[in-house]
């Protein structure tokens, strides 16, 4: 198998190539690496590898500064067949080659590959030999597991190929009362438009004060919401009752998969069940226009209640989505002992910037 590398330089070309491999990703999409360069400083590079005509594996890999020095991120990606083995070691022959010829202190990749299903230890738990595979791989290469993951390792996901009746069937009791309660209790989930945007971010900053967890100006936020939804890559909805807005969530959606990026909710009315109505409506809404998963963004690391994304999760679940605990993100380190320096400094450097925004 002769591969060859291509950098591609025009947007259409590479959203829709991207959307035809296996893995492909919203993070992996050119509209998320210009949203983050923009916003905080990472460059894309966008490589293709091609066998003949074909595009087989694609990397969007953001490239940032240090110095003289540099880190690279490869966010949910590469998006290829981890099932072929020669186009596997091409990629990270390539990448590797990358990475030190850029000078950089780490270059780290977290692809959407699958390591087991079910809750660890659980009646469901099973390994996925396709992601041990890959993760022996990167262990034989010398690659290590991060001890930085960007992104959530773990999430639920819910099959939307199944009927609607169906899905709702497979919800807890719980859940499936909640669901059918809100509407009975008087809310309605319409879209959002542009002209939302402000209200999302309030219901943002309520739920942000409310649940302690830190978030970003509204420029930010305006700017990925906004450019994503102009681009059809999200779409957002919000629950309302009597005029009044409840909650919110705002979807991204690219290749199969829709996922639910954002969620907020106000603190009145919260009887009323407004994010089990956004959710079922967020669901049937990604189905209707030919997404085959629902992706809920996020699950503990640690399935117990010692995990800060326990009590998300007990809402999560009642949706009995299928949890998937993902491979991680893995670090590839030309100089060990600069990476291993940087590793320890950062934490507490980045301590000291939360601390000082406050």
């Amino acid at each position: 198998m002769t591969l060859t590398q291509t950098i591609i330089t025009d947007k259409a070309v590479w959203n829709a190539q991207l959307a035809a491999l296996p893995y492909a990703h919203i993070l992996q999409t050119w509209d998320w690496g210009a949203f983050k360069e923009v916003t905080t400083g990472w460059t894309p590079l966008r490589i293709a590898w091609q066998q003949g005509d074909q595009t087989v594996a694609m990397a969007s890999v953001g490239v940032r500064k240090v110095g003289p020095l540099r880190v690279m991120y490869v966010p949910k990606g590469p998006a290829m067949d981890y099932a072929e083995r020669e186009i596997i070691i091409k990629v990270l022959d390539d990448l590797e080659k990358l990475a030190n010829q850029q000078r950089a202190i780490w270059l780290k990749i977290d692809p959407d590959v699958v390591l087991a299903t079910g809750e660890p230890q659980g009646e469901a738990d099973q390994a996925n030999p396709l992601g041990m595979a890959f993760v022996e791989t990167l262990r034989a290469r010398g690659w290590c597991f991060s001890d930085d993951q960007v992104q959530f390792r773990n999430t639920m996901k819910i099959d939307l190929t199944q009927d609607e009746d169906v899905i709702l069937a497979t919800m807890s009791q719980n859940t499936r009362r909640k669901v059918r309660a809100a509407a009975k209790k008087g809310v309605t989930v319409r879209e959002a438009t542009l002209e939302d945007l402000p209200l999302l971010y309030k219901l943002y900053q309520i739920t942000g004060a409310r649940d302690a967890f830190l978030i970003r100006p509204f420029d930010y936020y305006k700017r990925a919401w906004e450019d994503f939804m102009r681009a059809g890559l999200a779409h957002a909805l919000v629950a309302e009752y009597q005029g009044q807005a409840l909650g919110m969530v705002i979807l991204f959606h690219f290749g199969r998969t829709c996922w639910y990026f954002y969620g907020a909710s106000s603190n009145e009315e919260r009887q009323r069940m407004p994010n089990y109505a956004l959710q079922w409506e967020a669901m049937r809404w990604a189905k209707a226009r030919g997404y085959a998963v629902y992706d809920m963004w996020g699950a503990p690391n640690v399935f117990d209640e010692s995990d800060s994304m326990w009590g998300v999760y007990q809402f999560k679940r009642g949706f009995r989505g299928e949890v998937v605990r993902h491979i991680g993100a893995w670090d590839y380190a030309p100089n060990a002992l600069l990476y291993q320096g940087y590793t320890q400094m950062w934490p507490k450097l980045r301590a000291l910037l939360r601390k000082f925004r406050g």
